[in-house]
């Protein structure tokens, strides 16, 4: 059976293959009190103090007498060293500097572009922004030409294309792969001058500043409007008394002209039917425009003067002229 499983090699060889395999396996976590199996055992103290090569039960009854753990934080070591210790305790702090490193850890992405060797300078300059943006948070940046049709035949202009690129983003980034011709493309690899943990950094103090400047512009404002809150009632106040003396003075207007419009509309009315019934009498032309005309004449100059009216309706008054003309014509 032995030689089925294994040409040449006996049931102990077998037995020495499973047991190294067995103990390749790595164990995740450190062994902790009872489970530490060895006679003896290198101690160090709660404080990191050197106590010695001590037994391992004694070192457990110290780890018990200190309401402690017995960690063992050096296996391979001979004999293997112990550490007296909070287990829980320093299972979170293990933890959490493992997430701080993942953390801090970046992955360098490399980003690609493209261009055209006939490309319009509006475009070359979008492109350039966008590999200056990756340069600046860490990332390396392929960029590609694309050739087409006898452009292939141009090489030449590629690179100079390729190197007026690198010349106008030297600040940020260096070239990691020069110029390489592939076919139809040729590329060129751009590497960041800072590193990625550096360029979050800075990213991250850039956005604590705009916050904190937009703090303060908040702030100046609020303080701004809590002093000057008083000052706008006075403003309203002053309105208010403005707009009531105005509404007085409206009101008190319309009183004094009223009057002298309705003392000169009556004598208008009491002139207007004195022409009527003259109309009607054929015999008499010559009164008739002497009567009218002395009417409206008088009445348009004098009409401020309610005083001078009166009298004048008295002078047409000619009665006894027209009374004695229908006897001897008839």
């Amino acid at each position: 059976m032995a030689s089925v499983l294994h040409p040449g090699r006996g049931p102990s060889s077998f037995l020495a293959v499973a047991t190294t395999s067995s103990r390749s396996t790595t164990i995740s976590e450190p062994r902790i009190n009872d489970r530490i199996r060895v006679p003896e055992v290198r101690l160090i103290g709660p404080g990191g103090e050197q106590v010695g090569v001590v037994a391992t039960g004694v070192a457990l009854k110290l780890a018990q007498d200190a309401d402690l753990d017995l960690v063992e934080v050096a296996p391979d070591a001979r004999p293997p060293v112990c550490k007296l210790m909070d287990y829980g305790k320093f299972k979170y702090e293990s933890d959490m500097k493992a997430r701080e490193a993942r953390r801090k850890q970046a992955n360098t992405l490399l980003k690609e572009i493209r261009f055209r060797l006939k490309i319009d300078p509006h475009d070359y300059e979008t492109k350039k922004g966008h590999v200056t943006r990756f340069l600046s948070a860490g990332d390396k940046v392929k960029v590609m030409i694309m050739f087409r049709g006898r452009e292939q035949s141009r090489p030449e202009m590629g690179v100079r294309l390729l190197q007026r690129l690198a010349d106008d983003v030297a600040e940020l980034g260096f070239v990691e792969s020069m110029p390489k011709q592939d076919g139809r493309n040729m590329t060129m690899v751009l590497g960041p001058v800072k590193k990625k943990a550096e360029a979050k950094i800075e990213q991250r103090k850039r956005s604590a500043e705009v916050n904190a400047q937009r703090k303060t512009k908040s702030e100046v404002k609020a303080e701004a409007r809590a002093q000057s809150g008083d000052e706008p009632m006075d403003e309203v106040e002053t309105d208010v008394v403005e707009a009531v003396e105005t509404e007085a003075v409206v009101e008190s207007a319309p009183e004094v002209v009223a009057e002298p419009e309705v003392v000169e509309a009556a004598p208008v009315v009491e002139e207007k039917p004195a022409p009527a019934p003259r109309a009607k009498q054929p015999a008499a032309p010559a009164p008739r425009p002497a009567t009218p005309k002395a009417a409206p004449q008088a009445a348009a100059p004098k009409a401020a003067a309610p005083k001078a009216a009166t009298p004048r309706p008295a002078a047409p008054r000619p009665a006894p002229r027209p009374a004695p003309r229908p006897g001897p014509r008839a």
